[in-house]
């Protein structure tokens, strides 16, 4: 039942689309590195490091560098504050190529669980985002609350405690404009991803999966759906 119910899921994540009159659509890479630290029963360090092109994979268009320091409540809740810095390439035909910038302080929750053979994590996640423009006006202020969650099922039989092997990911993330919304040309709803991969575990130390994404950003005028391809490593230390 429970194999039934993510995979009708799973459909209606990566079949959404907006009904809005004009949507843009776009095909772009993604990698993806992510790293959990444990440097006692307490306390551990977070790291994450994305690089994403531009449409059509033409060229470098984000690199994201995001630390933390994470508090472990107790086996299956954390406490996570850290710093990001998004830098943003902009070429354009005929133009100078430029870059913007983006910092933002940023807190999270995760809580952990396990339904039969199937690994769930729930994440939420609060950003104060500092975001420079290209006017000769102030950077933006706003905030953005995100809630993610992601479910790991393995694909062979009799894996209860699973460690190594074939698996497969389901996650969804909802992006939501709670501050400032109105500066950025956005409503409450921000955007939504949804993503569905095939992934292998070396160990408990190491994970390595690809798959797709479907990202769907809410526009004034127009809305945008990305087709990303991901490649993704997770290390666990």
């Amino acid at each position: 039942m429970i194999r039934y119910t993510l995979l009708i899921l799973s459909f209606i994540c990566l079949t959404s689309t907006f009904t809005h009159a004009q949507t843009v659509n776009q095909t772009s890479g993604w990698l993806f590195l992510l790293n959990n630290t444990k440097i006692n029963d307490k306390w551990g360090t977070y790291l994450d490091v994305q690089f994403r092109s531009a449409d059509n994979v033409d060229y470098l268009r984000n690199f994201l560098f995001r630390p933390g320091i994470t508090y472990y409540i107790n086996d299956k809740s954390e406490l996570t504050l850290g710093y990001l810095l998004n830098k943003t390439f902009n070429r354009l035909d005929g133009a100078a190529n430029t870059s913007l910038t983006e910092h933002r302080i940023w807190e999270q929750f995760i809580y952990k669980q396990k339904i039969s053979t199937i690994s769930l994590s729930h994440r939420f996640r609060l950003e104060q985002r500092f975001i420079e423009t290209n006017s000769v006006s102030e950077d933006i202020f706003s905030q953005r609350f995100r809630y993610f969650v992601r479910f790991i099922l393995p694909l062979q039989k009799n894996k209860q405690k699973f460690e190594d092997g074939v698996f497969a990911a389901l996650q969804n993330e909802v992006f939501l404009n709670i501050q400032n919304k109105n500066e950025l040309n956005h409503k409450v709803f921000d955007q939504n991803r949804a993503y569905l991969a095939l992934g292998y575990r070396f160990s408990k130390k190491l994970d390595i999966e690809a798959g797709y994404m479907n990202q769907a950003i809410k526009g004034l005028s127009a809305n945008t759906v990305n087709n990303i391809v991901q490649m993704a490593l997770y290390t666990r230390f």
